[in-house]
């Protein structure tokens, strides 16, 4: 027998979806069961994006169907600004000290999902920020 709901009381469930995609009650169910809440019954989402898929939205790519179009190469170029601009707002969920080391960790994102930044490599780039030949603004 669940607990009984106290609706003042606050959970959080954190649940890894893809986006655009309506998650299945059947996945939520084995989460929110043991707190004594409905699967169906509506809750305040927070979305909370990955590093990649910024990446990918600062590509400007076109959405594309993921049961039909498999292995995608994301091979374009985005700029340093964007990159900054990544960095900042994952800053919170990273766990780098400063954002020299959150702008480091964004770069090495960009370089598994496999695009460039103002058409150099991100390991290049990674190493000029090591160097201090690549200024990272403190905030």
């Amino acid at each position: 027998m669940p607990p009984k709901f106290d609706p003042t009381e606050i959970k959080t469930v954190y649940l890894r979806v893809v986006g655009g995609e309506v998650g299945a009650t059947s996945s939520l169910a084995p989460k929110v069961g043991p707190l004594g809440l409905s699967p169906k019954k509506n809750a305040q989402i927070e979305v909370v994006p990955s590093a990649a898929s910024l990446i990918i939205r600062a590509l400007k790519e076109p959405p594309r169907d993921r049961k039909k179009v498999k292995h995608v190469k994301h091979n374009g170029n985005i700029t340093y600004d964007d990159i900054l601009n990544i960095a900042k707002t994952m800053q919170p969920r990273s766990m780098a000290k400063t954002l020299a080391g959150t702008v480091k960790e964004i770069l090495g994102t960009s370089q598994s999902v496999g695009c460039t930044i103002d058409n150099n490599h991100p390991q290049d780039l990674i190493k000029q920020i090591d160097n201090g030949e690549l200024e990272v603004p403190e905030e």
